[in-house]
């Protein structure tokens, strides 16, 4: 049994209108919701979001002193449910929470942090 029903790509950066509308020309997509911190892209077979991050600086790739900011989000329909099986698989729940009632912050086998959520649009 899958966990998570859809993936949602995020990205994030300073201002999520000019990269959401970005992404949406680049993959030949469109913009399917814009909030004040966030906007979503639906295209041929992906969601991606644009996402404002507070003093968001850019990577700084190939260096590595500021590092690649992007995480992934899974849409869930039973968040506790979803948390209790991924913890089941060998994910650690994130100590800090930001919005528990919407999303948990968890962290893979290998320390990279991705979202439970309930947020992300059922239609893909």
């Amino acid at each position: 049994m899958a966990v998570a029903r859809q993936v949602f790509v995020t990205l994030d950066c300073a201002e999520p209108a000019p990269l959401g509308a970005f992404w949406a020309a680049m993959l030949g997509g469109e913009v399917i919701f814009t909030h004040d911190a966030a906007v979503g892209v639906r295209a041929d077979g992906m969601l991606l979001a644009a996402v404002q991050v507070e003093d968001y600086r850019a990577p700084s790739w190939p260096d590595d002193e500021i590092p690649k900011q992007m995480h992934l989000d899974l849409g869930v329909t039973d968040l506790d449910g979803a948390v209790a099986d991924a913890q089941r698989l060998g994910a650690r729940l994130a100590d800090e929470q930001p919005a528990p009632e919407q999303r948990r912050v968890l962290f893979d086998p290998a320390g990279h942090p991705f979202c439970l959520t309930t947020q992300i649009p059922v239609e893909a």
